[in-house]
């Protein structure tokens, strides 16, 4: 069971549905799936997808140039939706990997138009979740285009750090960190070279850790410094499941 007994649905962070909002969405899951870390779910410039929600571990959106060279869009994390551009347009324009072991509820895709149609509400949110996917893009954006390398890893990891405590609020100040340095290169628009010494630097300032897959937060206050962070209030988001 998802919709009624899903543990996300337990945190303050996801907004609550009405009974039959609930209902509705018990029908359209058809199932949960586990992926293993590195399976692509979704293929760039795909035709047609499954539409999931990520319930647990995490995931990458990116691009793909032809010699290879990928950007890293955004993290998804528990609560995202995946293969909803390839179902809302003719193709996607990404694709979707995993980096740690997942869980996923796959929806039926069939009944998208039945959810606009007969739920508003529901079309709404979704609406909302398209839309703070790309308020995060636009955040990536300006990460990598004004500011410096430091200051790019320093808004990295508090980025990750603040969308998994909301999700974990017991993790404290230690959370799992299953990005290596390449995936941080390329989600910063850095050499690796350039992301390893700049990665260093960081850390001598004493103000975080990243050891054995394990990022702890030494010093939030000062990396927000640093990252020149601006946090937006946190509202209860959609979840559809």
């Amino acid at each position: 069971m998802c919709a009624e007994k899903c543990r996300l649905r337990e945190l303050d962070i996801f907004k609550p549905n009405t009974a039959q909002e609930l209902e509705f969405m018990k029908s359209i899951r058809l199932r949960n799936v586990k992926f293993p870390a590195g399976k692509t779910i979704v293929n760039e410039r795909a035709s047609s997808a499954q539409l999931y929600t990520l319930l647990e571990g995490w995931a990458i959106r990116h691009k793909t140039l032809k010699n290879g060279r990928r950007q890293i869009l955004n993290i998804m994390f528990p609560g995202d939706l995946i293969g909803l551009q390839q179902n809302l347009l003719d193709e996607s324009t990404s694709s979707v990997e995993t980096i740690t072991d997942v869980e996923l509820c796959e929806l039926d895709k069939n009944k998208l138009w039945l959810l606009y149609q007969s739920f508003p509400s529901l079309a709404y949110d979704i609406t909302w979740i398209c839309a703070h996917e790309e308020q995060i893009v636009d955040d990536n954006l300006l990460n990598v285009g004004a500011r410096s390398a430091v200051e790019k890893i320093a808004m990295l990891i508090l980025h990750v750090f603040k969308r998994y405590r909301a999700l974990y609020p017991e993790a404290g100040k230690v959370i799992p960190f299953p990005l290596n340095q390449q995936d941080v290169a390329d989600a910063l628009g850095l050499s690796l070279a350039h992301t390893n010494k700049s990665l260093k630097k960081l850390e001598k300032l004493g103000l975080h850790r990243i050891q054995d897959g394990k990022l702890t937060i030494m010093n939030e206050k000062a990396l927000a410094t640093v990252a020149d962070y601006f946090e937006s209030p946190i509202t209860p988001r959609p979840l559809i499941c």
